[in-house]
Formats: C-alpha cells, structure tokens, sequence
C-alpha cells in the first residue's frame, strides 16, 4: 500500500510508519513540529520529512490511504485536499482495527497505569515466546518499536480514551473493539475534550457496555470507586484485581507468591496493580501464574515511568516519572515515600498538558503533595501561551493544590539553578512531567 501520515511525528503514529515501512510500503508523512525521540526515530528510517509544515503536494491520487493524526486540525491543508479527492482516510486506531480485526485483540485502558500494564505484559510473552502483535504508548526493554503488525493472532492495544483525530471525536479505544478488555482505573482526565467528571466517566461506560454486549472478557482493578460502582450495578461475569501481597526489604519491593518471594525492580503500591492486572492478561494468553511470577521479577519497568536516573552514594535518589495527572501524581509521590520513609522527599510536578495548565482542572490537584517534604510546581509561560492559555496566578495555585508551602516556578532559568544547587543528603528528588522540563537535563546537573 501506498500510505501518507498527516501529522506523523506523535508518539503512535511514527512507530505505526515505521512498522508498516518495515512491512514493505511506501511510507510518506508530515507535520509542523517533530519532537525527540520522534525525530531521530523518523530519520533512522528514512521517514523524516524533508521539512516541517504541511504540502498538499504530499497528497496525490494514488495513495491508498491517508492516516491523520489529531494534532492536525479540521482545516490541514492536507486533510482537505485528502477529502477533495474523496480518499481513504483513517484515525489510527481505525486503521490498527482493521489490520487486527481478525486476531484476538487485548485492550489495555484506564486513566493510569496501561502504559506499564501492556509493557509487563510483552515482557512476560516475550520472554516465553509468545507470538504476538502490539501497540503500547512508550519504549521498553523488550521492544525496538512501538508498534509491530505481523500475522500473529494476539493483538495486544494500550487503548488510549483520547478522541481518535478532529474528524473523529470516537474515543479511541472505542475503535478496537476488544475481545478482552481490562480498565486499571478511571481519574478525570483531558478536561480539553471531556469538559465534566461525568463525560470523561462515559466514555468508559460506553466501552466496558460495548464489551458486555458482545460477552467479551474484562478485568478490572476492585479499589477503584467508579470500576466498583459499575460492576456493583452491572450484573456482568468480570474479574477484580487488587494489589498482591508484598514487603519491603533492603530497598526492594518483594512479592510474595505462595511460599515464594519474589524481589521486584519496580516499586509502589500502584506497581503492584499493575502486576496483578498484567498477570491476569497473561494468563489468560496461556502463561500459568507461576510462570508469570517467575519472569515478572526480571522487568525494570517502561520508558519514563518512574526511572532511576541518578544515586548518590547510596543515601538520595533522583527520580523521572511521565506523572501529570492528579491520581498519577499522588501514586508516584506516594510509591517513592513508601520506599524511602525515612528520606526527605522533595516532589517537582510540571504542569504542561490541557488539563493540567486549565484553571477549571487544576483544583483537582488538592492535596497531591501531601507525602513530599518539599513541593515544587514549575510551568513555562512559553507553553502556556502556545496553548492558549493566560497566565497563572499564584495564590490561585496555592489553593488548588491546598500547599501554603508550595514553591512556584515558571522560569527555566531558575528552576535549572534550583536543580544545580541542590545538596542532596538522605533525600529524593522526583521529577513527574509529561513534557520535558523546557529541555533541562536533569541528570547531567544533578
């Protein structure tokens, strides 16, 4: 096939170019702004475009189908000239449906914790040979890419609950059509598309019904209150999930399996879950709970999700965490405080997504700070004017997140000197963004 990517520099969407490449077609893309790791990823394929912005020369006749993004806009010059021509035009989860919609397809969802979930679930399958395909959200130890497509008949989907593209408003989960559906948890999230609690809720109702009207599987993790509430009303065949048994020994999270104990390379209450939920997936794609135990031990977790990036001396940690959202923010924050209690613990969100920079969302944070010794808050008055945005008062934010303390920044300068002059001793410093920080690199400064 002959396949052109509008906005072809996101996370999913240059992996999905460069799998279907690696497939044997003519792979072409665009987009206005391309990003690291996205852009050297591209260019060691032979995809980067030969510069940023949009072409309607890049749409021709001859291509069997376009696949949009949703950071282009309704009005991309490309995507016009694209229906002009009355071409195929696909969402990637559209597409991804119908390259698996004869496999087994394994879901992943929830406001937290998929990511991790679907990278503990390849490991284990990889590790025992397991053929099958897969999309996750972010890089692991396991894969090269993040999308593979093959003839395998396991289709294993991080399902994002984000709208598919500007001329698709379908959640995007709501296009693979699961067979097998598990949901870690639902948070309020993405105010930008889900203006209330309760529409951001309904998408979730509309999957897990879309499941249960076609008798498929769903596992679902029981401390949740809304996951608790549905299935309490919902007279449905389902499985619950909570955190295992565990201890904490010599700095470690230990298992414990029966009459085993099992040392863990990630840590926290909410990893535990995650471990729970993924060994039911992986049980239920032919590993027995033994073998899934035995192989989980050796996984050191997923692209930016609570990394080690630096210890000193064996006394203080620095910690990098893809955190953004409230319920995220809290499990990190409290996930390093109950591995380390006796270490100060100093917590540094950025805020750099929709919800999070909204004045509407960010009362939501109250309280996320409750474990940390110290809290920082930084934002960049650059990326909040991108987004639209005016800037955000102080004392607004002091009772947003209920922190008289709270240490504001919004200056990179002083945040990277804030950084440079720490002395840290029997502390941790956790970094949680979804964004970069403005470009500091913290270990380097550290």
């Amino acid at each position: 096939m002959k396949i052109h990517f509008i906005a072809i520099g996101g996370s999913i969407m240059h992996s999905l170019a460069i799998a279907l490449k690696k497939n044997g077609h003519i792979v072409t893309g665009s987009d206005d702004i391309i990003y690291e790791p996205s852009k050297s990823n591209l260019k060691l394929h032979n995809l980067l475009p030969k510069k940023e912005g949009w072409s309607v020369s890049n749409i021709s006749k001859d291509l069997d189908v376009v696949i949009l993004g949703m950071h282009a806009k309704k009005n991309n010059p490309e995507l016009l000239k694209a229906q002009r021509y009355n071409l195929k035009i696909l969402s990637f989860p559209e597409f991804i449906y119908n390259e698996s919609k004869n496999k087994k397809r394994v879901v992943i969802a929830g406001s937290h914790g998929k990511t991790t979930i679907t990278a503990m679930v390849i490991h284990v399958l990889s590790i025992y040979g397991i053929e099958f395909d897969y999309l996750i959200g972010a890089k692991t130890n396991s894969i090269d890419n993040q999308v593979k497509l093959d003839n395998n008949s396991i289709m294993l989907i991080e399902g994002d609950e984000y709208l598919s593209s500007a001329i698709d408003l379908t959640p995007k989960f709501m296009h693979y059509d699961p067979d097998v559906l598990l949901v870690s948890g639902v948070a309020w999230d993405h105010i930008n598309v889900f203006p209330t609690k309760s529409s951001y809720e309904l998408a979730f109702i509309q999957i897990l019904n879309h499941v249960i009207k076609k008798h498929g599987t769903i596992f679902y993790c029981n401390e949740d209150n809304f996951l608790s509430n549905y299935f309490t009303n919902n007279n449905f065949l389902s499985k619950s999930y909570q955190a295992p048994e565990y201890i904490i020994r010599d700095g470690k999270f230990i298992l414990i399996y029966k009459n085993l104990h099992i040392p863990l390379s990630v840590f926290g209450k909410h990893n535990m879950e995650n471990i729970q939920a993924a060994q039911y997936v992986c049980e239920e794609l032919g590993v027995s709970e033994l073998d899934f135990y035995k192989a989980i031990k050796s996984f050191r977790g997923a692209s930016r999700r609570l990394n080690l990036i630096k210890e000193i001396n064996n006394h203080s940690s620095v910690y990098y965490d893809f955190a953004h959202s409230p319920s995220k923010v809290l499990a990190t924050i409290n996930a390093v405080k109950e591995l380390h209690p006796n270490r100060l613990l100093i917590g540094c969100l950025e805020l750099h997504t929709y919800s999070s920079l909204n004045i509407n969302f960010l009362p939501n944070y109250c309280n996320v700070f409750a474990n940390c010794d110290e809290s920082w808050l930084y934002f960049d008055k650059k990326e909040l004017k991108r987004k639209g945005f005016t800037d955000l008062d102080e004392s607004f934010l002091l009772d947003c997140f209920n922190n008289a303390n709270l240490i504001i920044i919004n200056d990179k300068e002083i945040l990277r000197k804030k950084i440079l002059n720490l002395k840290l001793s029997n502390s941790n410093l956790l970094m949680m963004t979804s964004g970069n920080f403005s470009g500091i690199d913290i270990a380097s400064i550290i």
